[in-house]
């Protein structure tokens, strides 16, 4: 039979690797492991943790393999994934945990190195930042692993697709995507996942098109259908039709000139057509993507997450391994601007280097967090802050506080933040005595009560993702009210523009980090509003540079006012929308 007389099935998922991609899928199907369950003899207990950390071990050279597999086929960057799955190995709350409940229950290792670390899955998995959820991924691929090594089992991978084809599977690991073989993967197809998993890094490494989150595919696929990956657009399209083929062709043409166009945008100012400059910074996790900010002509950082820091460390990292980290960070970007924000972990976020100190809570995204949490914790708090401003001695840094509420949180950050600058002295140890301190706006009190705030402080960036979520009471890992996550929801502009134009009126500069500043459909908004600077993910700047230099900021202002008239979010986007066409395809 024909493959293209069956029904076509377009399926819409999240775009992850860019391209287009058509063949016949690989149905790659993992099984669940069994975990066998019993007690031990009170006479073999020595043995068994022996055999635990033996597991251990063999898994540790694994990963070394696999890592120097990556970085031969593909890059050192790409490599540095699987030092996070040694650090899982190296964590010693996961150990100790195993450890302590087989001697306290005496049933097997595989029994309770698995109900310890489906824990941190759990926990992990529920994060709302979606580049630290995905810790959850590489603690699944660690730990499965020891247990087929504990269990006497191969190592799952995907080296055995040995023909071209679009891999279609639940989720992919980032072993597994080490083991593909980029001349066989047409592209990469997942029920779960996200822009940010390891798998989609390589993907997008190997530029092979990827498009993940579409639930329950594997449900409708078989062996050898034909489908086509829109990895631009994040659609799936199951069994196409011979007139969506032809169409395809064209997309594709036309999505790779597209492409070169923005990169050639990419290496020109971000300039309106009437003159205005708008300053483009990264958001990053992790030192090495210093490279990444530099590749994608970002004018320094305006967003450093630090707990990435503190969450790939078996123990909560010492004054002297942040100040390296930071210092690396703000040496490779100087003379530009690196805003380091301070920690953002507790309640979703557990601690591995101390998993007491932050327990488990009812309702964490509006527990015992980030500023709470270190504000409680007043000595690793400035061991923080010592770091960040001995950093500020080798360039330029901004530090900013992250979940401030009202101006109680902020007196007393920035108090204890006197008595860090304080003890450096009394050290003699160099820093910016002018670095500049900002707080982040991201819950509604903030934002009503910013004029307060400015008083105490030298600049807000406004992270859009929480304000959104505390705006309008959404859950956005809740996919039954995910399509109430409305960034033009009037409510959210109306908060936007009252930090901006109070910004404005004491002369202090307001940035955007979260989601909206990286979308071009947002980004003009934004500038309408009066925002001075927009932060993004490094790979989103060519598209939201290119819109720049195709609009006029008077144009700007006036899609501003006309958004601020509107009632309907819907209706707001559509005009957003419109005026991202009209701009997107200008010649």
């Amino acid at each position: 039979m024909d493959p293209h007389e069956k029904t076509e099935l377009v399926v819409q998922g999240i775009p992850a690797s860019k391209g287009i991609a058509y063949g016949q899928v690989f149905l790659y199907l993992q099984s669940e492991l069994e975990v066998p369950r019993y007690t031990v003899d009170a006479g073999k207990r020595a043995g068994e943790v022996a055999r635990f950390e033996r597991a251990l071990v063999t898994t540790r050279q694994q990963i070394a393999q696999v890592q120097a597999q990556v970085k031969k086929n593909l890059s050192e960057e790409e490599a540095l994934i699987f030092d996070a799955h040694q650090m899982v190995l190296e964590d010693q709350a996961l150990i100790s945990e195993t450890i302590r409940l087989f001697e306290t229950s005496g049933l097997n290792i595989e029994t309770c190195f698995h109900d310890v670390a489906q824990r941190y899955i759990e926990a992990f998995a529920q994060i709302d930042d979606e580049y630290l959820r995905e810790r959850a991924t590489d603690i699944k691929d660690v730990t499965g692993r020891v247990l087929r090594v504990l269990l006497g089992q191969a190592a799952l991978n995907l080296s055995e697709l040995v023909e071209k084809r679009v891999i279609v599977a639940k989720d992919i690991s980032p072993s597994e995507a080490a083991s593909i073989d980029s001349s066989a993967a047409l592209g990469i197809v997942t029920d779960g996942g996200s822009r940010t998993s390891h798998a989609v890094i390589v993907a997008r490494s190997m530029k092979i098109p990827a498009v993940v989150g579409l639930r329950s595919l594997t449900s409708k696929v078989k062996d050898g259908d034909w489908m086509i990956v829109d990895g631009y657009d994040g659609l799936v399209i199951l069994n196409p039709s011979q007139g969506t083929l032809l169409r395809y062709g064209k997309i594709q043409d036309d999505k790779k000139f597209f492409e070169s166009r923005l990169m050639t945008a990419n290496e020109l100012p971000a300039q309106t057509l009437d003159g205005v400059h708008v300053t483009l910074r990264a958001n990053i996790e992790r030192p090495e993507e210093v490279g990444l900010v530099q590749q994608y002509r970002g004018e320094g950082v305006g967003l450093y997450r630090t707990e990435y820091l503190f969450l790939n460390s078996p123990s909560i990292p010492d004054e002297e391994v942040q100040y390296a980290a930071y210092r690396k960070i703000v040496e490779g970007l100087a003379p530009a601007i690196v805003t380091i924000r301070t920690l953002d972990v507790g309640g979703d976020k557990p601690l591995p280097g101390d998993p007491h100190l932050i327990g488990p809570e009812a309702n964490p995204f509006l527990g015992f967090r980030a500023i709470r949490m270190c504000l409680e914790n007043p000595e690793l708090f400035k061991t923080q802050l010592r770091a960040i401003l001995r950093a500020s001695a080798h360039g330029k840094v901004e530090l900013m506080y992250p979940m401030i509420s009202g101006v109680d949180e902020l007196d007393r950050a920035n108090q204890l933040l006197a008595e860090a600058r304080v003890e450096l002295k009394l050290r003699n140890l160099p820093f910016d005595d002018k670095m500049r301190v900002g707080t982040m706006i991201e819950i509604p009190s903030a934002a009503l009560v910013a004029e307060a705030l400015a008083e105490k402080c030298q600049f807000f960036s406004i992270g859009t993702n929480d304000l959104i979520q505390y705006t309008l009471a959404i859950d956005r890992g809740n996919n039954r009210i995910a399509h109430l996550y409305e960034p033009a929801h009037p409510a959210v502009l109306r908060l936007i523009k009252q930090v901006v134009d109070v910004a404005k009126s004491l002369q202090i500069k307001v940035s955007v980090c979260g989601e909206m500043a990286g979308d071009p459909i947002y980004a003009p908004l934004l500038l309408g509003l009066g925002v001075d600077e927009l932060s993004m993910s490094p790979p989103l700047m060519p598209a939201v540079k290119f819109l720049i230099r195709n609009t006029k900021f008077a144009d700007a202002r006036k899609l501003a006012d006309e958004a601020m008239q509107f009632t309907d979010p819907k209706k707001t986007y559509a005009l957003l929308e419109k005026f991202y066409n009209e701009r997107a395809t200008v010649e």
